[in-house]
């Protein structure tokens, strides 16, 4: 898909489970012809099941429904769960399932990391929230903090467009008509005093950094401030390096990262980078109340994103993903003081631990890592490549389409390939980015 910015959207931000659930519940509730989901993570948890209800009484009044899960953050999804919604008529697939051994998912590398809804192609979700309960507060000390965004306006044919083609590529044989303004490029010049947006995505063939292509360009050009909040963070070099330089010509570039990870290795990447962009002066702040899994951004007055993309080496390098680029100095004021609130409130400033003076071992294992992760983005596309497989589930399966199905998540399904699609994207993904 080619991008190009739009004009006249309205836009909201929405903070966690609380604003984003009932948003988008309302809207599937109000549909009339046609809901699209796109998930990475749907636990049958009191989230997961209120998105089953409104997707099942969708689809039996007539509602065109269709939902795309991962094979590996939504491996665990139940027969009856699945059957009640195929059986009402909305069609479920699951992106690239693979083999368990011991209970284990070994299928970690290029996921469908996307979190986009679009509803009558009227309204759009985007954003870092999954359909789980863990990101609603009242999951405990471990409830994420995350941010999406509702969006109408011609945006959302931008949207709905991306998502859709798959759907059309296998309902007629044909792709989604591409986008007739060239990759990346407004059709008018965006400011501030005109609103915009952008819908942007990274997959495995074509655009490969086109995400993080628009973070390093928004930095380069920052006159005042960079303001970032993001859960997994160790950046490619280039971007980092454009940090750096903002940050000593005198833009305060400030980050906002875990201080509370869900995973203990997330924390101890970053930190890697911590004296490096401190000592030029980036302020770099951890969120300490609970687990941050937001991914945006705020540069200057009116340029912001928000989405699923992290700013580490997965998101950068393998997995599908998906922001909302905005030039809007309303939306982009908003998003700036609910992240200063964050920095006021909730956060401490970090505190680069000194390094052991003979422990030898420790710097070298740090050095070992920070090389490592530094540079896995450009080892990651020299991974052996697969043809993913794009799984539609059915009600109903016989004994030998159950054997010849990947996954228990795939347990009751048909199984579709394309021998072409590039590694990372489901065959009709490939279709419709790159007409493979």
């Amino acid at each position: 898909m080619k991008s190009r910015w739009t004009f006249g959207h309205r836009v909201r931000l929405l903070e966690n489970g609380e604003q984003y659930f009932p948003a988008v519940f309302d809207a599937i509730r109000a549909a009339r012809s046609e809901v699209i989901i796109e998930t990475f993570i749907l636990f049958e948890d009191k989230v997961g099941n209120e998105l089953h209800e409104v997707l099942l009484a969708a689809a039996q009044r007539g509602v065109s429904v269709d939902l795309l899960v991962d094979g590996f953050g939504s491996a665990d999804l139940t027969p009856s769960f699945i059957g009640s919604l195929t059986a009402a008529g909305a069609r479920v697939r699951t992106f690239d399932p693979g083999w368990r051994l011991f209970g284990q998912r070994f299928n970690i590398w290029r996921r469908m990391h996307r979190k986009v809804v679009v509803v009558d192609q009227k309204h759009a979700f985007v954003g870092g929230i999954n359909f789980s309960a863990d990101h609603l507060g009242d999951f405990g000390a471990m409830a994420k903090q995350d941010y999406a965004v509702a969006v109408e306006g011609d945006i959302v044919h931008e949207i709905r467009r991306f998502t859709a083609a798959a759907i059309e590529q296998r309902r007629t044989g044909h792709g989604a008509s591409p986008s007739s303004a060239p990759e990346g490029a407004p059709a008018t010049t965006p400011s501030a005093t005109a609103p915009s947006a952008l819908f942007v995505t990274r997959d495995n063939r074509r655009h490969h950094n086109d995400i993080e292509r628009h973070y390093r360009r928004a930095i380069r050009r920052a006159k005042k401030r960079v303001l970032i909040a993001n859960a997994y963070f160790f950046p490619g070099y280039r971007l980092l390096r454009q940090m750096s330089r903002a940050a000593k010509r005198g833009v305060d570039v400030q980050l906002i990262l875990q201080g509370e990870p869900d995973m203990p290795i997330v924390r101890t990447a970053a930190m890697l980078l911590y004296g490096h962009l401190q000592r030029d002066g980036v302020k770099v702040h951890e969120y300490c109340r609970r687990p941050l899994h937001g991914k945006v951004a705020v540069i200057d007055d009116d340029w912001a994103t928000v989405g699923s993309s992290n700013l580490d080496p997965l998101s950068v390098a393998l997995n599908l993903e998906a922001n909302l680029i905005l030039r809007d100095a309303t939306f982009a004021s908003e998003l700036s003081k609910n992240l200063e609130r964050l920095i006021a409130d909730e956060c401490k400033l970090a505190v680069t631990p000194p390094k052991p003076k003979w422990d030898w071992w420790h710097r070298l294992r740090s050095y070992m890592l920070f090389q490592f992760l530094l540079r896995f983005p450009q080892w990651a596309r020299r991974l052996p490549e697969h043809s993913p497989q794009l799984v539609v589930l059915t009600e109903e399966p016989d004994s030998e389409t159950r054997d010849a199905t990947p996954a228990r998540s795939a347990a009751h399904g048909v199984t579709e390939s394309t021998p072409h699609a590039s590694p990372g994207e489901p065959a009709e993904d490939a279709a419709r980015i790159h007409a493979t």
